[in-house]
């Protein structure tokens, strides 16, 4: 029986031909030619300077929950959560499960002046160009769809294009996707087969996450991402030393994302 992720990127694969085939990497260069000549904002630095370090997360609907807020637009929820005090914004560009469009990351930079991840299942070089015409400051690259080699040249590629580097893992044994190109690395709380979520596994893997960037004489900033809703369990990651967290459910189920995120964030100013 095939699982979620295995679907999904079924499914990727087959959207990126029909991207490409509607649109040329030398078309989209060529149409992204003057947006390739903005400068990006550093989400590391942003997350580093935050006490709360917050990244809220722009989705619709997940695989596993289904709908969360199907009628919700960008110009809404991305200004309110710059507002509300966000560091960073994540959008969901995929459309068949996340219910996201490209479209919705190239009107988030029109809207804010915080540092935009692009959040999808990238495999392909084209994405990444995507990811720099539409706005993006920063990209997701998931270790659970990439081998090492993979994960090291499209991470190496989004440095050439002033685009910083997430790495997600979920494993210990996806430590050896850490390569000098990543900027901040993530656990995901959150199984990407199954999408049983457990935020143990951000403080289990913690200590190991520290190890190994030391051992390679790197040193990524920590996110722990998916499952976080209480302003204890925050304070308890970064102690631990975590400087970054991904949240978007408990954002996206209210009718005001941006209020749900400011009244956490007071919490953890007063935490």
């Amino acid at each position: 029986m095939k699982d979620i992720l295995q679907n999904i990127i079924e499914n990727k694969r087959i959207e990126l031909e029909r991207q490409q085939q509607a649109v040329s990497l030398n078309t989209l260069l060529a149409l992204g030619n003057e947006r390739l000549e903005r400068p990006t904002i550093s989400m590391r630095a942003r997350l580093e300077a935050s006490e709360s370090g917050i990244i809220a997360e722009f989705k619709r609907k997940s695989p596993s929950k289904g709908w969360l807020h199907p009628k919700a637009a960008v110009k809404d929820v991305l200004p309110a959560y710059e507002a509300g005090g966000a560091c960073a914004c994540s959008v969901l560009t995929d459309g068949d499960f996340f219910g996201g469009s490209l479209g919705d990351l190239q009107t988030a930079r029109g809207l804010v002046e915080l540092p935009l991840l692009r959040k999808d299942f990238i495999i392909d070089a084209y994405q990444l160009y995507q990811a720099r015409v539409l706005g993006a400051d920063a990209v997701l690259l998931i270790a659970a769809v990439l081998s090492p080699k993979e994960c090291a040249a499209l991470a190496e590629l989004a440095h050439s294009l002033d685009l910083e580097v997430l790495l997600e893992i979920h494993t210990e044994e996806e430590l050896e996707h850490l390569n000098e190109h990543v900027d901040m690395l993530g656990v995901n709380n959150r199984n990407l087969g199954s999408f049983h979520t457990d935020v143990e596994n951000s403080f289990r893997l913690a200590e190991k996450m520290k190890t190994v960037g030391e051992t390679k004489g790197l040193n990524p900033l920590l996110l722990s991402e998916s499952g976080l809703k209480d302003v204890e369990t925050i304070l308890r990651l970064r102690k631990a030393g975590f400087r970054g967290f991904l949240i978007g459910e408990t954002f996206m189920r209210d009718e005001y994302p941006g209020e749900i995120l400011r009244n956490l964030i007071n919490d953890i100013h007063h935490g």
